[in-house]
């Protein structure tokens, strides 16, 4: 989903309802390449990004096929999502969320139960508040939960997404970038299965450049 449109339906507070089908490319090349590379946080391996959020119902259909695949991956392969924020606050407290529930280990839990809130419910859980109320209908510690919410380790785990979606020129969720140079989305490939065989190849291209 293009950055443009997910910012006007956040400011519009219709963030949670965009139902657009996406428009695939069916031609052309399946990667782009940025001007730099960008150095790797995990010297060594070839590093692997997913950009989303959860306000983005592609990014909802991708979750079950990149989860799957992420699983397989070979141990010289990092792989990480990083949540698409562009300044938009409502988009800095579901990144905020993001952050929480990883680091609390409860992601896979929680992760489609966030996509639902979002997306169906139309939930608040972008607030404090609105995260308090949602984390007690699941099966987890819900203080353990918030107090990693409030940890001040989140804020600039939130900010340095924003950093490194800026420098990756992140247009538009989900993309996926490898190696710190190619980048690829369904828009280019034509397919989210497509984006990750894709993806499969850039990992042994990017594999030869270390």
């Amino acid at each position: 989903m293009n950055r443009r449109l997910i910012l006007k339906q956040f400011g519009a507070l219709a963030l949670l309802s965009a139902t657009t089908p996406a428009v695939f490319a069916q031609q052309g090349e399946m990667f782009r390449t940025l001007p730099n590379r960008v150095p790797s946080e995990t010297p060594g391996k070839v590093e692997v990004i997913e950009f989303f959020h959860y306000g983005c119902p592609h990014c909802r259909d991708f979750y079950p096929l990149k989860t799957h695949w992420a699983k397989q991956l070979p141990d010289d392969v990092a792989f990480r999502s990083v949540p698409a924020i562009w300044g938009n606050e409502q988009l800095r407290g579901l990144a905020r969320l993001y952050y929480a529930a990883e680091r609390s280990g409860t992601l896979e839990t929680v992760a489609e139960g966030i996509f639902k809130a979002v997306q169906d419910d139309r939930l608040p859980i972008y607030t404090e508040a609105g995260v308090r109320d949602w984390i007690t209908g699941f099966d987890v510690d819900a203080k353990a939960f918030m107090d990693t919410y409030q940890s001040f380790a989140l804020q600039a785990m939130v900010q340095r997404a924003d950093q490194v979606a800026r420098t990756y020129r992140i247009q538009g969720v989900p993309t996926m970038a490898v190696g710190g140079y190619y980048i690829t989305s369904a828009s280019l490939t034509g397919s989210h299965q497509r984006t990750l065989d894709v993806v499969d190849e850039l990992i042994v291209k990017a594999r030869a450049e270390l």
